[in-house]
């Protein structure tokens, strides 16, 4: 059985994965959301054009998504996050001042494209590089990089804008310097991926298992259109449209980024006790019931509630997601579908983020957008449980067909 508790020797791969997710994703994307609102004020932005720039990462993603595989296949993967790791460097510290638009949205491009390919590949070579026996807790601990970028965004981010927003933009940009450093480390001491462990577990031996890990991804990019309200709107949503004020909109931040760093933790003791899929269906449950929960009460503790949990389910469900793929599939082959399923998710979510905004532009308020994405997390339930039911036929099958071999014995 696996093992509950982690050893020095998985410590490359969590710095690897861990500083992979904070940079990719903690750093490239979360720590923007609190640096959007000075930009405006300081007059470097319109409103407009710095939800552009905003989308230009989302955009970078998805490209990035889709490239991963084939460059770390062709290139050292030290190389590539290397690379990815001094693009979203160069990126913060390049827009360190007031500069033209176009100069920020390619530089917001970069970090995206940057962003996408060290959370394609980081994670991939932490699971690959660790035994079977204690997958499951490194795959899960590898995506607290994503709550530590959403606590950073939270809290350290607005006490640097009090120095000032220049000041800001460069420390964020040496603080990726440091990730990298560390995420070197890790990958250089990373040992040969376990000859054993480069197929998939039972599943890879029926034909279904394309089936099942098509349900998977489509689930996942249903997630993706579920978490938008909560990390684009839920701060305007309270401090604004239900005149809640700034300082509890804040402090629900606050708590959200709480929740997701403490979602690996809390995905990788359940997967431990019911698997990858089990936990996945239990979180999509879950993440559905956090975020319908403002459509029927605003009290503070359902608030806090709401803000937690989906805080810990958005990097929650990365990690199941990822850890279930690579039951299914094995985790040589998980990097090339872990790309493709990054890459859905970054197509469902750009496509969300404006629809949404049309949506809220024509009715004038976020309530709707809430229920919307509760129903649509609903949904990504069903598929997960429908996967499991494909599983389940194709390995009964599976099983009948020596029976029905053996009971024919003439018969070629």
């Amino acid at each position: 059985m696996m093992t509950r508790t982690l050893t020095s020797h998985d410590l490359p791969a969590l710095m690897t994965g861990i500083m992979a997710t904070l940079a990719g994703i903690g750093i490239a994307r979360f720590a923007y959301t609190p640096l959007l609102p000075a930009i405006i004020q300081e007059g470097w932005f319109t409103a407009s054009q710095g939800a552009y720039l905003g989308a230009a990462n989302l955009l970078g993603y998805f490209i990035g998504a889709l490239a991963a595989h084939s460059l770390s296949e062709r290139f050292s993967p030290r190389l590539v996050m290397a690379a990815s790791f001094a693009g979203i460097a160069l990126s913060f510290v390049l827009c360190a001042g007031a500069g033209g638009f176009l100069w920020f949205f390619f530089w917001r491009l970069v970090s995206g494209i940057a962003g996408a390919i060290l959370m394609v590949v980081g994670p991939s070579l932490a699971l690959a590089a660790t035994p079977p026996e204690r997958r499951t807790r490194v795959g899960a601990m590898v995506f607290t990089g994503i709550g530590f970028g959403a606590l950073l965004s939270a809290f350290i981010v607005p006490l640097l804008l009090g120095l000032s927003l220049t000041v800001t933009w460069g420390t964020l940009g040496l603080l990726c310097i440091a990730a990298g450093l560390l995420c070197d480390w890790g990958v250089v001491h990373l040992t040969s991926p376990i000859t054993a462990s480069s197929v998939g577990n039972s599943s890879t031996g029926y034909a279904g298992v394309k089936v099942v890990v098509l349900l998977v991804i489509g689930a996942y990019a249903l997630d993706a259109i579920g978490f938008v309200p909560h990390t684009v709107f839920w701060v305007d949503y309270l401090a604004r449209e239900n005149a809640l004020g700034n300082q509890a909109a804040s402090l629900q931040w606050g708590i959200f980024g709480l929740g997701a760093l403490c979602g690996p933790f809390m995905v990788g003791a359940l997967a431990q006790r019911v698997g990858w899929q089990g936990g996945l269906m239990i979180a999509f449950a879950a993440k559905a019931a956090a975020v319908l929960l403002p459509v029927f009460s605003l009290a503070l503790l359902s608030q806090s509630v709401s803000s937690f949990m989906v805080g810990a389910m958005i990097p929650g469900i990365v990690a199941l997601t990822s850890g279930r793929l690579a039951e299914l599939v094995g985790p040589t082959a998980h990097k090339k579908l872990w790309g493709q399923a990054t890459a859905a998710f970054a197509a469902a979510q750009a496509v969300a983020g404006y629809a949404m905004s049309a949506l809220y532009g024509a009715w004038g308020s976020y309530t709707p957008l809430f229920a919307i994405s509760g129903l649509i997390l609903v949904a990504g339930f069903l598929l997960v449980l429908l996967s499991r039911g494909v599983q389940q036929r194709h390995s009964h099958l599976s099983a009948q067909q020596p029976t029905q071999q053996s009971s024919n014995p003439g018969r070629q």
